[in-house]
């Protein structure tokens, strides 16, 4: 299994990535863990316009899923249209807040580009994939994911505060990609977003091989992330997510 970091950036893009996007790659088949502001465009640096095969969304927020809206214009109207339906699996009220989103009241919903399908928690097969989805602790709706191939696995907290279901999700896991939106302070505000700190202490309970910190928010010091991931009793490798980065789980 092959995953490449497309975007990393956490709220809106920043000046060196755009917002949450991560391909997964293994027999041909790739599948994208959220498709937020911006990150359509960088895609394309990894693999064709057309060659995604399923995408899952962990939340309705527009930093992990706004550019299906440009996607839908592409598999609209790209040279070849009508493409094939590609599934997406989303938290329940996709269509009707992405077509919201898109703002055509006068074209058909984006259901004529994309199969929805509902999440909810549980293990689902996607094509060389088999995920399961569990509910973090977020404002709204929101999944973590885990993603197994083989004897390999991948978690992916999405946007979460403190949450056990995440530690669930990541136990044993190869790689963690873990958000770190906050930096240590007073009065974090509960049930939002953890700190690189907390990343960490996730990561260690749930005993992951390498820890990536990601949805970095472009006003923190990320070096100051990275040194307070130092502080959360994980042994492994940590590092800053990249767009463009590359983790082979062969």
């Amino acid at each position: 299994m092959k995953v490449t970091i497309v975007g990393c950036s956490g709220s809106y893009p920043g000046p060196d990535s755009p917002a949450s996007c991560y391909l997964l790659e293994s027999d041909g088949f790739r599948m994208l863990l959220d498709l937020g502001s911006g990150s359509l465009g960088a895609l394309q640096r990894h693999i064709g316009l057309y060659d995604v095969d399923a995408i899952c969304l962990t939340h309705l927020h527009a930093d992990h899923c706004l550019d299906l809206c440009a996607y839908h214009v592409a598999r609209t109207y790209g040279p070849a249209a009508p493409y094939p339906l590609l599934p997406v699996y989303a938290p329940a009220d996709a269509p009707r807040r992405l077509w919201a989103a898109y703002g055509m009241p006068e074209e058909p919903g984006l259901e004529t580009a994309f199969d929805f399908i509902g999440l909810a928690p549980g293990t689902f097969e996607v094509g060389p994939f088999t995920v399961t989805a569990g509910q973090v602790n977020h404002p709204v709706e929101a999944y973590g994911f885990r993603v197994a191939n083989g004897d390999k696995c991948v978690a992916y907290s999405g946007d979460t505060g403190e949450s056990s279901e995440l530690v669930k999700l990541a136990a044993g896991a190869d790689l963690l990609l873990c958000e770190a939106s906050f930096l240590d302070g007073p009065d974090l505000p509960p049930g939002l977003h953890l700190t690189g700190r907390q990343a960490a202490e996730h990561a260690a309970k749930a005993g992951v091989g390498q820890l990536v910190l990601t949805h970095l928010v472009p006003w923190n010091d990320q070096a100051t992330v990275l040194e307070q991931a130092a502080g959360g009793g994980y042994d492994g490798p940590v590092e800053l997510a990249r767009s463009g980065a590359v983790y082979d789980l062969a």
